[in-house]
């Protein structure tokens, strides 16, 4: 894929997280994928991800900085929301947080093949129990 290719590619998958459509989520993610260098399947990953979006409704993801390296590329992005049920072993205080994330992704045959993200827990367990 061509960087305007891949640049299209995540642009419609933050998209996608921030409707909160997993069931097209076939679209980008391979069948089978690593996540943070451990095996995955996609289904855990939307697994994962509705865990996530349950707990957290609101949950959103901003697209700060995209970069891109041959079929690699690397974004920077805010994440934020409001737990309305027990998340991260936090119960819900009506605390939000915003915090940054850092993710490296690798396309083959136009779907990610493995994902890895980055993010400060400290932060957002300090935000949400504060």
């Amino acid at each position: 894929m061509s960087d305007r290719e891949l640049c299209d590619f995540y642009l419609r998958y933050i998209e996608a997280l921030n409707a909160h459509t997993f069931d097209g989520m076939d679209e980008f993610i391979d069948d089978r994928t690593t996540l943070n260098g451990e095996p995955a399947t996609r289904d855990d990953l939307i697994s994962v991800q509705k865990h996530d979006v349950d707990a957290v409704p609101d949950l959103r993801w901003e697209l700060k900085e995209l970069l891109f390296d041959g079929d690699r590329l690397a974004a920077r992005l805010v994440n934020t929301g409001t737990p309305v049920k027990e998340w991260l072993g936090v119960t819900p205080t009506g605390a939000s947080f915003e915090i940054t994330e850092y993710a490296i992704y690798q396309v083959r045959n136009g779907r990610f093949v493995h994902m890895t993200a980055l993010h400060d827990a400290g932060e957002l367990l300090r935000q949400l129990t504060c």
